[in-house]
């Protein structure tokens, strides 16, 4: 008599189809730090890595993309981000890259998305709102970005939840969607399908990973956070954001007056130089959940294997039938 064997759950949905992945969990394309050492981690792992194009270093973004393919034989994509790369000719930068996967971000989709796709390639736009998701898809994208005010970075000024945005967008749309903002691992990768996503995105859990580059101050920052120690800044200028609470952003936290974008003048202090007062370190709300930094494949691995644990348990307490424990 043979043993009974049990089958390795695997993701399979539009995300994974379409990105071609195997597990659907987008890194985030963090101006400098989503690059080549970081974004071929996440794609060896079996997600999604990106590279950004938000520092506007086109030429050294060309370069880690070559790096990418010297790191990885696996799917990454490319984010656009409109308001910080003003060159006319970002599209065709990008598609000259020979990638299939596209983000775009912090703009309008009717700029970009008919270029993109006329190109051959797959786009997903990033959205705050019910309406710029029905603007996105209305301009033909092939999926959404949907980010909840949680998350750390450049944020809509009236932010809202991903527990009431998520499945807002869902209840209007049809296109696949990747939740951003609240997710760092399978408990909350579990409760985002729930509401209608088909893949999460990572950022502040990938910024403290050991393949980031950033500082270690930064990281070890991020792991003795509190869940209240961060600031919505910017509220009342442009762009807002969710950042890291030190003694700069507490202080910008109290002042409606300056734009707080003014303070990133030294970043590179921050962000590889390990000063944490010298810039603003954009952080999410789940810097209270990250307790080590920990490599990217291990992070991945753990969430995957939670997030089938979590719904077959779920699954297991609350079918229709089913004996309360």
């Amino acid at each position: 008599m043979t043993e009974a064997t049990t089958a390795t759950p695997t993701f399979d949905n539009r995300v994974t189809r379409m990105l071609g992945v195997e597990r659907p969990i987008v890194q985030a394309p963090m101006g400098w730090i989503a690059r080549s050492q970081l974004a071929s981690a996440v794609s060896n792992a079996g997600g999604l890595g990106i590279i950004e194009t938000s520092s506007g270093e086109l030429d050294a973004i060309r370069e880690e993309i070559r790096r990418m393919r010297e790191l990885t034989d696996r799917p990454f994509g490319v984010n656009i981000a409109q308001a910080f790369v003003r060159d006319p000719g970002i599209v065709n930068f990008v598609i000259d890259q020979g990638v299939k996967f596209v983000t775009t971000s912090a703009g309008s989709p009717e700029r970009y998305t008919e270029q993109i796709k006329g190109a051959g390639l797959t786009v997903f736009h990033v959205v705050p709102s019910l309406s710029a998701a029905r603007k996105a898809v209305d301009c033909g994208v092939d999926g959404l970005i949907v980010e909840g005010g949680e998350g750390g970075g450049f944020k809509n000024p009236r932010e809202v939840a991903s527990m009431v945005l998520l499945p807002l967008v869902r209840s209007n749309v049809d296109v696949p969607i990747v939740a951003a903002g609240g997710f760092v691992d399978g408990p909350s990768m579990a409760a985002a399908f729930a509401l209608g996503a088909e893949g999460i995105q990572l950022g502040t859990r990938m910024v403290s990973a050991a393949e980031s580059p950033v500082h270690e101050n930064w990281k070890d920052a991020i792991v003795s956070a509190q869940e209240t120690d961060t600031v919505f800044l910017n509220r009342f200028n442009s762009p807002a954001l969710r950042a890291l609470r030190t003694e700069k952003t507490t202080r910008l936290e109290k002042d409606h007056e300056t734009n707080a974008m003014t303070e990133f003048g030294t970043a590179m202090d921050l962000y590889f130089g390990g000063d944490m007062e010298a810039s603003i370190a954009l952080t999410g709300q789940v810097c209270g959940r990250i307790d080590a930094v920990r490599p990217v494949a291990e992070i991945l691995d753990e969430i995957s294997a939670e997030f089938f644990e979590t719904i077959g348990g779920l699954a297991g307490r609350y079918n229709a039938g089913a004996t309360p424990a």
